[in-house]
C-alpha cells in the first residue's frame, strides 16, 4: 500500500551554464595547470547562455501539468543554483519560497580547488596516484570530499525532506555531483553502477525525476534536455 503523506516527486536540476564551465571549457587541451576562476567557487554566477537556459528551465515547469508542478523548491545556497531556481520560477510563474540548504552545495574538492588535471598531476602527484589506487568514488582530497561524503550529507537531507515535507513535489535547483549521488541512493545503485553513469556529464540545466510508485520513489528520466531544444549547445 502506498504512503499516504510520503514524498510524491522529487526533481533535480543542475544549475545553468556558469562562467566557471566556460572556464574549463576554455583550457581543455591545453598546459594550463589552473582553471583562473578568481572568484570562490560560491560565488560563481550563470554565464548569459545560463540565464537564458534557466528560462527555458521556467517555461517547461509551466507547461506542466498541474499535478506535477513542484509545491516545495530547495537550491544550492552558491550562486549559480540560486539565480537558476529564481529565473525558472519567475518564469514559471510559481510563487514557491526557494529554501536554501548547504547540503545541496557542490562537491568540495580541498587542495585541487581549481585545478585541472594535469595541474593535479603536477602539483600532488601523491594525490594523483590515491586517486589512482583508491577510485574515484573512496577518495577524498585533503581538505575536501569524497563521494561517499557526499552520499552521507544527502542521506540527512532527504530524510530531513520525507519528513518535513510529506505530500509535496520538491524541485531542487543543485551541482552535478549532487544529481548523480542522489540517483545513487534513490535508486539503490552499487558504487560501479554509479560511477559508469557518471563518465556521462550532467548537462547544465538538465532535468532528472523521481516519482512516488507505491512504496518508492521510480525514476522518470534522468539528464533530459529536451525543454533546451533550440538553445546553444551548453558547454560542460
Amino acid at each position: 500500500m502506498a504512503r499516504v503523506n510520503a514524498l510524491q516527486s522529487l526533481t533535480l536540476v543542475r544549475h545553468g551554464e556558469s562562467i566557471g564551465n566556460i572556464a574549463y571549457q576554455a583550457v581543455l587541451g591545453t598546459d594550463a595547470e589552473e582553471v583562473g576562476i578568481v572568484e570562490r567557487d560560491a560565488d560563481i554566477p550563470l554565464s548569459e547562455l545560463g540565464r537564458v537556459q534557466a528560462t527555458a528551465l521556467g517555461r517547461w515547469l509551466r507547461a506542466l501539468p498541474a499535478d506535477e508542478r513542484p509545491t516545495r523548491v530547495l537550491s544550492s545556497p552558491y550562486l549559480r543554483t540560486a539565480e537558476t531556481a529564481r529565473i525558472a520560477l519567475e518564469e514559471a510563474s510559481l510563487d514557491a519560497e526557494i529554501q536554501v540548504d548547504e547540503r545541496l552545495r557542490d562537491r568540495e574538492q580541498g587542495v585541487l580547488e581549481g585545478l585541472t588535471v594535469l595541474g593535479v598531476h603536477r602539483r600532488h602527484p601523491e594525490e594523483a596516484t590515491r586517486m589512482k589506487r583508491l577510485g574515484k568514488f573512496y577518495y577524498r582530497p585533503p581538505g575536501g570530499e569524497s563521494w561517499a561524503d557526499l552520499a552521507l550529507r544527502l542521506r540527512s537531507l532527504y530524510r530531513d525532506v520525507e519528513q518535513d515535507m510529506p505530500g509535496e513535489r520538491v524541485l531542487v535547483a543543485t551541482h552535478d555531483a549532487i544529481v548523480v549521488m542522489t540517483r545513487y541512493l534513490v535508486e539503490g545503485l552499487s558504487e560501479g553502477e554509479i560511477m559508469k553513469i557518471e563518465k556521462t556529464p550532467v548537462a547544465n540545466c538538465s532535468v532528472s525525476r523521481w516519482r512516488r510508485d507505491g512504496e518508492r520513489l521510480r525514476p522518470v528520466s534522468y539528464n533530459e534536455t529536451g525543454h533546451l531544444s533550440g538553445i546553444r549547445t551548453a558547454r560542460t
